[in-house]
């Protein structure tokens, strides 16, 4: 069976909404009020080499899709965006019919049926990024293994929190690794006990 890992940006009290400055949130961009480690990037492009296909939500997959294609021409960037662009992407919507960027699947009908058979299928494993309502729905579903937090220094008080305030499921977690960089960032990686 094929491990599914989510990979957020949250803030200390919960907030994972609009890390990069997406639209319609008070606090966009809230990741650039902080000055960055360049081992943060490091583990990002660890933690990336580690996925084989990305699972998103449409909003997520809609913000993606319109930054990363053109950031592999972008020498810091390359490798990076590289395996992002070419990696294959499922999205989970209703709505998007004719994806844009390369490599995409829309996953059809009930999307924790969907999910449940990809992660039955041959391959590596699953990544999920930002994606709140989808992340939501596979935890409650018992679909997710690992969580892999970047908790940011900063209070935002107000946003699209990992868990929903009327979780009903207690979980146990279990902690994989820590990692405070100097910036005051923490990494957690917190596999679900099942």
């Amino acid at each position: 069976m094929r491990t599914l890992y989510v990979a957020e940006f949250i803030s200390l009290d919960g907030v994972i909404d609009s890390p990069g400055g997406e639209s319609g949130y008070p606090h966009a961009g809230w990741t650039f009020d902080i000055e960055m480690d360049e081992n943060v990037y490091a583990y990002k492009d660890e933690e990336l080499q580690d996925a084989e296909a990305l699972l998103l939500g449409r909003l997520t997959y809609e913000g993606f899709a319109a930054a990363w294609p053109d950031r592999e021409n972008d020498p810091e960037m390359g490798d990076f965006a590289h395996k992002f662009n070419s990696m294959p992407k499922y999205v989970a919507s209703t709505t998007l019919t004719d994806p844009t960027w390369n490599n995409t699947t829309v996953l059809e009908g009930d999307v924790v049926e969907a999910v449940r058979k990809l992660k039955e299928g041959d391959g590596g494993a699953i990544m999920v990024n930002g994606s709140a309502s989808l992340v939501q729905t596979l935890h409650k579903a018992g679909l997710v293994d690992e969580y892999r937090l970047q908790v940011w220094p900063v209070i935002l008080g107000s946003g699209k929190r990992l868990f929903p305030d009327d979780a009903e499921d207690k979980q146990k977690l279990e902690l994989a690794r820590t990692q405070t960089y100097s910036n005051g960032i923490q990494l957690q990686i917190l596999r679900v006990v099942h």
